[in-house]
């Protein structure tokens, strides 16, 4: 690869960096051709982006980056296939159901939302982590509960009320 073609990438994945808040840094060596098939259908049909890069061209475009990558550049050993998607926990979750039936991919590293993770001992976590979206249709979900209660409380009353207006009514006319 000439040194344009370097350049190129690591302009390329400078972007790409700078573009997506949830990258992920795995290990997909040792899986055979049908296995990264597989694995590369299930990115797509996550809405995952996969691909495979070189450490050092990857390592430059950390350093060229805005964004505080912190440690991980020392996950930067083997082969690194890079992982980029909208949700942060969408990765973890393919990883862990993709591993039912193979060993790999092995999570190095990953950056989601200008927080670091290193090691392959936090897929769980990541993948229990709460997108933007879930929380914020939790705290709706908790703003309207009790708006819910006085609708249903006025709604129940009101019945209520109104069958005791009727009876009163009706003994009026008799």
């Amino acid at each position: 690869m000439t040194r344009e073609e370097k350049s190129k990438v690591i302009k390329r994945l400078t972007a790409e960096l700078a573009e997506n808040t949830n990258v992920y840094m795995t290990d997909v060596s040792g899986l055979n051709a049908n296995e990264t098939s597989k694995l590369r259908r299930a990115c797509f049909k996550a809405g995952i982006k996969l691909s495979v890069v070189k450490n050092t061209l990857l390592s430059k475009a950390m350093e060229s980056s805005e964004r505080d990558f912190g440690d991980l550049n020392e996950v930067l050993v083997g082969n690194t296939a890079l992982m980029y998607s909208e949700v942060g926990n969408t990765p973890a979750k393919l990883i862990k159901q993709f591993r039912k039936k193979s060993e790999k991919p092995l999570l190095k590293g990953a950056s989601i939302e200008d927080s670091i993770y290193l090691g392959d001992d936090q897929v769980e976590f990541l993948a229990n982590i709460k997108s933007k979206e879930e929380l914020i249709g939790e705290v709706i979900t908790i703003l309207q509960s009790p708006a819910k209660n006085v609708i249903s409380a006025l709604q129940s009353s009101g019945s209520i009320l109104s069958g005791v207006l009727k009876t009163l009514s009706e003994k009026n006319e008799n």
